[in-house]
Formats: C-alpha cells, sequence, structure tokens
C-alpha cells in the first residue's frame, strides 16, 4: 500500500485544533563519530535524554515547520521543504551544529510523510499535516562547548487553523519593553531561545486584549520588524512591503507571498520601515507557515490605534494572495513556481 491508498485514520478533520495528535512514526538520525546514521523510524514519541545534554543548558537546538497536504488529485505534497533544510542549514551553522545535508532532510520528510500517510488530512478539510524538524545537541557535558553529538528528528501531526477563528482580523500591540533578539545575535535563525524571548511579549500583549504583538528592532526601537511568530507584511496600493533586517526570521511563507505578488503585477519592496508609516497601509497582514496570513485589522502603539480595513474581513488584496497560496498547496492552482514536492 502506497501513501497516497493508506486508509485514513478516524478523526473530525473539519474541527482540529493546531496540537499535537500522536501518529504512527517520527523519524530520528544520530550524528556520531562525524557522520549521521542513515535515520530510522520511531513508534514512541517519547526521547531519552541525559540531564547534562547540552541542549538542554546551553541552549543547542534548532527547528523548523512546514506542512504537507492532500491535493485535489488525491496525492500527497509538501510544501517547499527544500527551504527549510536551507533555513535549518543556516540556524545549525550559526549555533555550531554539524551541517543537515538537504539530500538527508528531503529523504526524512518523505519517509515521515509516506509513513504517517493515513493522518495527511482530507482534501476540502482546511486542515493539513504540520511537520516538526527538530536538531538537538546531546551527550553529557558540563562545561560550556558544542556537543560531541546530535541528533536530528522530524515528528508529524494533523493540525486546523492556528487561531480559532480561522482568516479573520485580529488586533495587535507594538512593544518596545521586551525584544526578541539582539543586534548581532540569533533573531535570523528559527531557533528556541528566540521564542522563549517573546514570551513575556506575548502574554503581555494578551493579558491587553491583543493576541499578537509586534516588534521593534532591537537596536534603534524605531523600525517594525516582526510579529509573535510571523513576518509583517504591508499593502499599500499595489506594493507589497515587508521589514529587512537581519533580526526578523527570513519567512518562507512571506517569500512564497511575495512571488504570487510579483506575478500578480505588485511591486515588492523589502526595506526598513519606520512605525509611522503604518497610517499609509491599506492592509496588515502577520505571515507564517502555521497561519499562512492573518489579517490585521488594528495595531495599537503609544496611545493611538492603527487601522485598516474591515474588523469582521480581511481585505481583497490578502485575500487574493491567501487563496492564491492555499490553492497551490493543494493543487487547485497551477504550482507554476515548482514549489510542491510530491510523496511518493
Amino acid at each position: 500500500m502506497n501513501a497516497q491508498t493508506m486508509q485514513k485514520v478516524d478523526l473530525d478533520w473539519g474541527n482540529l485544533p493546531f496540537g499535537y495528535v500522536k501518529t504512527d512514526y517520527n523519524i530520528r538520525y544520530f550524528y556520531r563519530d562525524g557522520k549521521w546514521s542513515d535515520g530510522e523510524l520511531f513508534s514512541d514519541d517519547n526521547i531519552q535524554m541525559h540531564i547534562a545534554d547540552p541542549c538542554l543548558h546551553y541552549g543547542q537546538e534548532a527547528f523548523e515547520g512546514l506542512k504537507a497536504f492532500e491535493t485535489v488529485d488525491g496525492k500527497i505534497a509538501a510544501f517547499r521543504p527544500d527551504e527549510n533544510a536551507k533555513r535549518l542549514q543556516l540556524s545549525c551553522e550559526r549555533i555550531y551544529i554539524p551541517q543537515i545535508p538537504i539530500e538527508l532532510f528531503l529523504d526524512a520528510v518523505q519517509r515521515v510523510i509516506s509513513n504517517n500517510a493515513r493522518y495527511v488530512p482530507p482534501f476540502g478539510t482546511g486542515a493539513s499535516l504540520y511537520l516538526r524538524p527538530l536538531a538537538l545537541g546531546i551527550g553529557p557535558q558540563v562545561g560550556l562547548g558544542p556537543a560531541k553529538d546530535y541528533l536530528f528528528l522530524i515528528f508529524v501531526t494533523p493540525v486546523g487553523p492556528y487561531y480559532k477563528g480561522g482568516f479573520k482580523p485580529v488586533n495587535a500591540i507594538i512593544v518596545r519593553q521586551f525584544d526578541r533578539a539582539a543586534p548581532q545575535g540569533v533573531g535570523d535563525c528559527k531557533v528556541g531561545g528566540n521564542y522563549a524571548a517573546g514570551l513575556r511579549a506575548s502574554e503581555f500583549g494578551k493579558s491587553n486584549g491583543y493576541p499578537v504583538v509586534l516588534h521593534l528592532d532591537p537596536k534603534e526601537n524605531i523600525y517594525l520588524e516582526e510579529f509573535t511568530t510571523s513576518n509583517f507584511v504591508g499593502i499599500s496600493g499595489n506594493k507589497y512591503i515587508t521589514p529587512h533586517s537581519n533580526t526578523i526570521l527570513p519567512s518562507i511563507t512571506n517569500m512564497s507571498l511575495a512571488a504570487i505578488a510579483e506575478d500578480m503585477g505588485m511591486t515588492v519592496e523589502r526595506r526598513q520601515i519606520k512605525i509611522e508609516e503604518l497610517e499609509d497601509f491599506d492592509e496588515v497582514g502577520a505571515v507564517g507557515t502555521a497561519a499562512v496570513i492573518t489579517p490585521v485589522h488594528r495595531i495599537h502603539y503609544n496611545g493611538n490605534d492603527f487601522t485598516f480595513g474591515d474588523d469582521s474581513k480581511a481585505g481583497p488584496v490578502i485575500t487574493d494572495l491567501y487563496e492564491r497560496l492555499t490553492k497551490i498547496q493543494t493543487g487547485e492552482l497551477e504550482d507554476k513556481f515548482g514549489w510542491l514536492e510530491q510523496i511518493k
């Protein structure tokens, strides 16, 4: 039985949370004596760790997030896994984890999805299979320094929308009192420490009625950087504008939406954006793998509110971008960019 014909599990596909559902297998590769192993499937979703593993003490870990979909023709495809492989290599290089070859990464994606095909949500349910690649420094060590051994794994879980309301506008607040990254730090890497550093800001926003917070640049605090877990995108007339900074995580979703915007005849600008420019935007979105695009209706800053469009629905450009990208992912629109990796 191949991945496409495997019988689906019995789940309420249309009402899945964005959370963990145990699947059949995860895949693990170990780095020992200077080389990666061939990879092994595990049904156990627990990891045995030593209390002195460097990933626990010194934060030597990096991760990724990507999705796979059942397409309109009944096949299964992962969305741009090669780009996740490249971004993980950059993160690993920065925090001194041995490079995970792109071929190994893509092999892991193929094998873990194929062996969990019955958990890929059916086409038309609005759900997807979320993949979480993870690289960890392991092996007992007390002194500060890079680990000698490493674990690279991918687990998968079927997920619904990241936000309960789905594709609907949210409100955000700009925080100046908490930085998520340092000017010459690892803000452009997908490492756990960045997200831990953003937790207090995130909880501050939620406690004040804002589900999303927007961070400013950590050096001057005058330029827009990124939302809690997403890149910032602003639409001004026929322009698609997104911040450029070496402390922002380069979003694969943002990269993809920018390519679609150019294909639509829009001008794409990647540059520094001052806070005051918020008043010039017609639409604003928070973009990332989990939610694709979350429309932002209002951004609160220093006693003032910047508003964008209707509070009950996304604007026309963001809606068009969202629909084009999600239909490419499910095969309803031609994949002219070559973004889908078919699962065998």
